[in-house]
């Protein structure tokens, strides 16, 4: 077997509001879908920033991620560039983790009408060869 690598995955989703319960759950299922994705487990996770849009300002969105009981990974939160025309309501991460799979074979993650963002990963998660879809997705919608 392959020794673990430090790899970084992506993953954002768009919600569709600033309230702590729906930045929260969005934020929780976007990290939950990078893990199981990712076959990750608690202490693959070596550290995750989160970013969100000028817009969301009701939570932290790592508050989410120690509410799934990752108290012992380090998590920093900042907010993105107010740039004219970006999409909304947007929480994205960046997770360092350890892992044995090759860097093509790491799943980014982008949901919820965030997929616009990386079109590329996005025809990937269509075709099915990364990421699956899952239902509720708003694939291609802003």
């Amino acid at each position: 077997m392959t020794a673990p690598t430090l790899r970084a995955i992506r993953g954002a989703i768009q919600v569709d509001r600033d309230s702590p319960e729906v930045v929260g759950a969005g934020t929780r299922l976007l990290l939950d879908e990078v893990v199981r994705r990712n076959e990750l487990a608690p202490d693959d996770l070596v550290s995750i920033l989160f970013t969100a849009t000028p817009d969301l300002v009701s939570c932290f969105p790592a508050v989410a991620a120690r509410q799934l009981g990752l108290h012992d990974v380090p998590l920093m939160c900042a907010a993105e560039i107010d740039v004219p025309g970006a999409l909304p309501r947007v929480v994205r991460m960046l997770a360092h983790v350890l892992t044995a799979r090759p860097r093509a074979a790491v799943r980014h993650v982008y949901l919820g009408g965030a997929e616009v963002l990386r079109p590329d990963l996005s025809a990937v998660q269509l075709a099915g060869v990364h990421v699956e879809t899952l239902p509720g997705d708003r694939a291609g919608q802003v």
